[in-house]
């Protein structure tokens, strides 16, 4: 299934995406109670309504407040070397503030303080049926889906601050969708396609086969210290090819048009302003 968020001509709904339409359920059942339960998932689906044509609707970003924000970082072998890390042997974590969430389409707005912003494609776990000390072998059966986030970053204020989470929690800096792809289609997204565009160049490709940390591994890591909430989304790292560590360094700019697609779940496309 997938599964967006949408405002038409009956105000901010969510619905089933099918086929190039969305099928709208009815108020009484909310998006993560649906989510955290497997049966209430199925009810909503059963009860969804017509389908109206996606060009017809503006997409939202799918989790818009998640209770649980968090980030994995240098997760893929390539990105950490690039960046001139060791790679870790446990997943690195830190806080994004849900505020800097929008959806695709939205615009990326650059700072007037930062000449450094960067794009970092991203695979997003979100949960379904939360828990704590949850084993690896059983995380795949509190994720509710995927879906995909642009972690947008300020480069020269992150180095500043000497840690991540301000830099990557600009307003508008985490595009988030487009919509969220369930586990029953690509169970623990171990194998994907991850790459990501700017102005239709090939900037990150590469597979989610190259994470240190796989979904189950880092689901559980974190479960371990914090319970883990229904509606929780954790971006799972970037994969080599961000603009700072090219030759010479390259940042988005305002007129920019950036993509992020990951296979089975869709495009994240932004403008930059």
């Amino acid at each position: 299934m997938k599964i967006a968020r949408f405002t038409g001509s009956e105000g901010d709904q969510w619905g089933f995406v099918e086929a190039g339409e969305v099928r709208p359920v009815g108020a009484e059942i909310t998006m993560l109670s649906a989510l955290a339960d497997k049966a209430a998932l199925s009810e909503a689906y059963a009860s969804a309504g017509s389908g109206v044509p996606l060009s017809d609707v503006r997409l939202l970003a799918p989790i818009p407040e998640p209770p649980q924000f968090i980030g994995v970082g240098l997760n893929y072998r390539a990105h950490a070397e690039e960046a001139g890390f060791d790679v870790p042997t446990v997943p690195v974590t830190f806080p994004f503030h849900r505020s800097a969430i929008i959806g695709t389409g939205a615009v990326i707005e650059i700072p007037s303080f930062s000449d450094m912003i960067d794009w970092e494609a991203e695979l997003a776990i979100v949960i379904g049926s939360g828990g704590r000390d949850i084993p690896v072998e059983s995380a795949l059966g509190h994720i509710a889906g995927y879906t995909i986030v642009n972690d947008v970053t300020a480069r020269d204020v992150q180095k500043a601050d000497g840690q991540w989470s301000r830099a990557k929690s600009f307003d508008t800096f985490k595009p988030m969708g487009p919509w969220i792809t369930t586990t029953d289609e690509i169970g623990t997204a171990n194998n994907l396609e991850i790459s990501l565009t700017v102005n239709d160049v090939i900037m990150q490709a590469s597979s989610t086969a190259d994470l240190i940390f796989g979904v189950p591994e880092i689901v559980s890591y974190i479960s371990k210290a914090t319970t883990l909430l229904p509606g929780a989304v954790i971006p799972t790292g970037t994969p080599a090819g961000i603009g700072l560590s090219r030759t010479p360094p390259q940042f988005l700019q305002a007129g920019d048009v950036v993509s992020v697609e990951v296979t089975g779940i869709g495009t994240l496309t932004n403008p930059v302003g």
